[in-house]
């Protein structure tokens, strides 16, 4: 007997219907042996990409974000709740009891009464029949999910957990990303707004140049209408920039779940754009599959699909629950356990006729497998098309910056010529105008090209599911309530 019921679990095991998952490998997936652009194939630890930027006040701000930002604060409420559907999932595999206790009192006031004669000589009447009576009594129910059913549904939560894990995880990716390249954006536009101001001081001394040469008669008045239609034109991109500069700080507030203000006085001073290294290893297609949470995301979702199968097919076959009781009366507490009665009652159902719903429930989540699986692929596809074009955009960033270097240090020798063969005559003020306009042009264009370098980079780490710990499956807090 005792050997039968250590059999039992492994007899319903085997019992158990539908799929059994089965992980894909990168070659059923598509993932190709190595990127079509040229990457460093050697991977690194991106845990803490953004201590590679050497900027503490970068580092700081993403710091804040991952611990305040309250999308990652929902995000891991989400995770709270997937893990308490898992407890209640877990908790249909073991049998409910319920207790109960009661206490009655009655009396007979109809029969059984007598005379009682007191000491003042009075007569009273009191009822002989009545009593106390207690109950007690455990009532206890069993489902036993000969074709795994139950089993089936603890494996598809389990696996719907883990996936709300994963999706907490890119919720903190998105985050730490988002913070990076607002940092970013608001560099470049105090380099921006820097650069303005600096023309509109070589254009100030311009115009006043413009204004001796005319009164002294060797130039017209157009060189000072020239002057000061540029400095104009100089002077109305400083608003925009500066309302685009506000924009990126206020955003920085808010990702760290504070007002827009919060970093406006902290971020005033300027400061240059963040660099980071100048490569990053990216290592193969197949690391994406461990790497990226999303990707890992979906192959959870696709073993919860496949084990819903399982528990759709099991509403074919009987199913069989338990039930029992254990009931005591007395009409004293110590005579409580004298009389215990109780009972077993097992039953079996079976769906004879149901307009073919049951089948067609196993068919909906045959084909929710099927989405889940296309879904799957996709992220995968979708990571490694993430990962080339940052490889690819941080490339041609890198070029540019080198490219603008070059043009800056030409475009300055150039307008610091220009400027002085001005003001001695030798050349015209349009000439100068234009070797002005391209040197704002090279600076302008030298700080967008380490901005898209330092984006593109962001962008990369991002991709390859950088930031957070890939050897650690998230796992919901104990600690409850709001922050």
């Amino acid at each position: 007997m005792r050997r039968t019921l250590l059999l039992l679990p492994v007899l319903l095991a085997g019992c158990t219907v539908g799929p059994d998952y089965r992980p894909r490998s990168a070659a059923e997936l598509g993932v190709p042996e190595r990127y079509s652009v040229p990457a460093a194939a050697t991977p690194e630890d991106l845990t803490r990409w953004w201590d590679r930027f050497d900027d503490p006040v970068l580092g700081r701000l993403v710091e804040q974000a991952r611990v305040a930002n309250l999308d990652v604060a929902q995000a891991v409420a989400r995770l709270r709740q997937a893990r308490e559907s898992l407890v209640q999932s877990r908790s249909s595999l073991l049998p409910t009891v319920t207790g109960s206790a009661g206490y009655n009192r009655s009396t007979n006031l109809v029969g059984g009464s007598r005379n009682i004669q007191l000491s003042d000589g009075t007569v009273t009447t009191v009822s002989s029949g009545g009593g106390d009576s207690f109950s007690l009594g455990l009532d206890a129910q069993y489902q036993l999910g000969l074709f795994g059913e139950l089993r089936r549904t603890v494996e598809a939560t389990r696996a719907q957990y883990a996936a709300s894990g994963y999706d907490s995880a890119s919720v903190l990716i998105s985050v730490e990303s988002e913070v990076a390249r607002n940092y970013v954006l608001a560099r470049l536009y105090q380099a921006q707004i820097a650069n303005a101001r600096a023309s509109l001081a070589l254009q100030d001394d311009n115009l006043e140049i413009a204004g001796f040469r005319v009164q002294a008669g060797l130039v017209s008045s157009l060189d000072v209408e020239q002057a000061r239609g540029q400095r104009a034109q100089t002077a109305a991109t400083i608003p925009s920039l500066e309302q685009q500069y506000n924009a990126a700080v206020s955003r920085l507030g808010v990702l760290t779940a504070q007002t827009p203000g919060a970093f406006k006085a902290e971020l005033a001073a300027v400061r240059p754009i963040p660099s980071g290294p100048v490569a990053v290893g990216a290592g193969i297609p197949a690391d994406v599959l461990r790497r990226r949470p999303d990707v890992r995301g979906a192959e959870r979702a696709l073993a919860a699909a496949t084990a819903q199968i399982g528990v759709a097919k099991a509403q074919l076959y009987p199913a069989l629950a338990i039930s029992g009781n254990i009931q005591t009366n007395a009409t004293s507490l110590g005579g409580i356990g004298d009389a215990i009665t109780g009972g077993l009652f097992a039953g079996l159902t079976q769906a004879i006729f149901n307009g073919g719903r049951l089948r067609s429930q196993v068919r909906s989540s045959e084909a929710a497998a099927d989405a889940a699986f296309a879904a799957y692929r996709g992220t995968v596809l979708t990571a490694l098309e993430d990962v080339e074009n940052a490889v690819v955009a941080l490339a041609s960033a890198q070029e540019r910056e080198r490219q603008f270097a070059i043009a800056l240090d030409a475009a300055n020798n150039a307008a610091i010529l220009n400027r002085s063969q001005y003001r001695s005559g030798l050349t015209d003020f349009t000439t100068l105008q234009q070797q002005e306009a391209a040197l704002l042009s090279a600076r302008n264009g030298a700080a967008q090209a380490r901005s898209d370098a330092a984006t593109a980079t962001v962008a990369l780490y991002t991709a390859l599911g950088g930031g957070w710990d890939v050897a650690v499956m998230p796992e919901a807090p104990t600690q409850t309530g709001t922050r």
